[in-house]
């Protein structure tokens, strides 16, 4: 009989892709069968040619692009030499994790699914394209394709004589065991940061910790938003960046979490201990030192602030001791009780440590081992670099608007990230932050000669300060930005620094303040108003359009000024005005990065 063996790969970028990996992990588990769970660039995929059962889990981002943690794989996969049969003794299935406000929803899962059909394989079902924009999530699509895939899968490797599937009511062991360390044991050699010289470029398995130099708020303390221009010093780290591309940060939590859950858990934070995987060939969690103190943990590591999954509450659920709280619990993690979980945690984006707040009894009897498997990790959080080298050397800024909302709970929602950064003054010592750049969305014309027409309202314009600033060090001109805000006097950002350009001839500015006027006024209503100009820049001038911003209504109704400038000027019917902008698209004469 074939060994029944299951290889689980995802490519995840915020953590539900491998989220949900894992829960299929657990459920071929839960079925004996055995089962490794991998990031797709971890694995070796030249091995893929003699797996014989796949599952894929993969997130689609920005533009269509792959995960950061599937761009090798997906290299490598699309590779023009590999035999039309290479995989046609593999049975698949892809579970794709997108969101339908994107024009390419699932673009990632789609293809992959069409190339491994190419390749020769097998598959087990269609395409599953989960949506985050359904009411109940990806789950909506998740739960039932995953019981048609368990039906497949065990008409290939039925179960083994004598064994049952083990019920959803038996906890499974920990990822790994935890061992506390003597008191006197040596401690371990630091954090992983680099505060001095590194020896290769920075990046997320060693990060560079920078010092703030500087962190200011630029808008009106009236305004309600809180927006930052924050400066790092990035001295000696190695690292270098053009226009367009992204710095990453790892946020912490806050003293105060920290000190509260420790408390919830009973746990004493000065206690250290080593990690010791299950299974053997189970990789330890890199970013963890060995041996590891429990407050760091708690700070660097778990995610405590997140809203959490369907996954927490339905491990959370095995440690109950109070039988009130256990049924919840199960509710929770049931597919009957998704309505109520969503409105008891997603709609008022209840974080985990609050959730643990409201089952006190089940939250005081979690084995510390488990917490690995309970709370993810918190992941790194990306910025548009607001600055050019060629401006300002050795150093990076961003914008970054501090997130703060109400929701129907007493307390204020509070982004991780922001709020951190936010706290951050410079002036009260050295503050330092671990940080790695990479590769952006947008790529910004070498041919100096070119000009560039930016849309970027609010926080969208810093990648344009950014290409503005490498542009003008260069001394080129033809540089057009379209910049909208509420009001004046409250949250233009860098006004000062524009109207220098302006005057200088660097710049072309058109500003829309939504709030000045009884009218709203919006970028796309500038561009509609600029229709000569930009229609000339484009068809004369061969100009390239850049959109970054907010991805709600905004770049659909820039999309829709730019086929009415077409349709005015050029005279394009709107099917004809549509297709020239898609023309402009896959040429990258429009690139646009949005986020939700």
């Amino acid at each position: 009989m074939a060994a029944r063996r299951l290889l689980v790969l995802f490519g995840s970028q915020t953590g539900t892709a491998q989220d949900t990996a894992e829960r299929i992990g657990r459920e071929a588990k839960r079925r004996h069968l055995q089962c490794t769970v991998e990031a797709l660039d971890s694995y070796d995929v030249a091995n893929l040619i003699s797996e014989l059962l796949v599952v894929f889990v993969c997130a689609t981002t920005g533009q269509g692009d792959p995960p950061d943690n599937m761009k090798l794989f997906w290299r490598f996969l699309f590779r023009k030499n590999l035999p039309s049969r290479a995989l046609c003794r593999l049975d698949y299935a892809v579970l794709g994790l997108g969101d339908s406000s994107y024009p390419k929803f699932n673009f990632i899962a789609k293809k992959l699914h069409k190339r491994v059909l190419q390749l020769g394989g097998n598959p087990l079902l269609p395409v599953a394209l989960g949506d985050d924009q359904h009411d109940l999530g990806p789950d909506a699509v998740i739960d039932p394709w995953l019981v048609a895939l368990w039906d497949k899968i065990l008409m290939l490797y039925p179960l083994p004589p004598g064994l049952e599937i083990i019920s959803p009511d038996v906890r499974l062991p920990p990822k790994y065991t935890l061992h506390y360390v003597a008191e006197d044991s040596p401690q371990p050699s630091g954090v992983l940061l680099q505060p001095t010289a590194p020896i290769a470029a920075p990046s997320e398995l060693c990060p560079f910790a920078a010092p703030v130099v500087s962190n200011q708020r630029l808008t009106a303390q009236s305004h309600f938003q809180d927006v930052r221009l924050i400066e790092f010093d990035v001295t000696g780290s190695g690292i270098t960046y053009s226009a367009g591309d992204v710095v990453m940060v790892q946020p912490q939590n806050c003293p105060e979490d920290v000190q509260q859950f420790c408390q919830l858990l009973r746990l004493d934070p000065d206690r250290r201990f080593v990690l010791k995987p299950t299974e053997p060939g189970t990789a330890l969690p890199v970013l963890l030192p060995q041996p590891c103190s429990i407050r760091h943990l708690v700070t660097h590591y778990l995610d405590i602030s997140c809203v959490p999954r369907r996954s927490f509450f339905q491990l959370l659920s095995c440690f109950s001791t109070s039988e009130l709280e256990r049924e919840k619990l199960q509710e929770f993690s049931s597919a009957q009780g998704q309505e109520e979980l969503y409105s008891y945690c997603n709609r008022p984006r209840r974080t985990t440590l609050e959730v643990m707040w409201d089952f006190p009894h089940t939250t005081s009897a979690i084995p510390p081992e488990y917490l690995l498997d309970l709370i993810p990790r918190i992941r790194p959080r990306a910025f548009s670099i607001a600055s050019s080298m060629l401006a300002h050397p050795d150093r990076i800024q961003i914008l970054m608007a501090v997130v703060q909302y109400k929701t129907w709970l007493s307390k204020p929602r509070r982004g991780l990230c922001s709020t951190w950064l936010a706290s951050l003054n410079p002036e009260q010592g050295d503050v330092r932050v671990p940080l790695w750049v990479k590769k952006g969305g947008l790529k910004f014309p070498s041919d100096p000669d070119t000009p560039i027409i930016m849309i970027g309202p609010g926080t969208g314009v810093a990648p344009f300060r950014a290409a503005i600033q490498e542009r003008v060090a260069q001394g080129r001109r033809g540089n057009c930005l379209f910049f909208g805000c509420r009001q004046e006097s409250k949250d233009f950002y860098c006004q000062a620094e524009w109207e220098e350009l302006v005057a200088k001839g660097f710049l072309t500015l058109f500003t829309a303040f939504s709030r000045d006027q009884e009218e709203k006024v919006y970028v796309q209503h500038r561009i509609l108003e600029n229709h000569r100009l930009v229609w000339e820049l484009l068809s004369s001038r061969n100009a390239h359009v850049y959109l970054a911003g907010n991805a709600k209504q905004m770049p659909a109704a820039v999309a829709e000024a730019l086929q009415s400038v077409l349709q005015l000027e050029g005279g394009l019917s709107p099917s004809e005005a549509e297709e020239y902008l898609a023309a402009l698209e896959r040429s990258r004469r429009f690139q646009s990065e949005t986020w939700s």
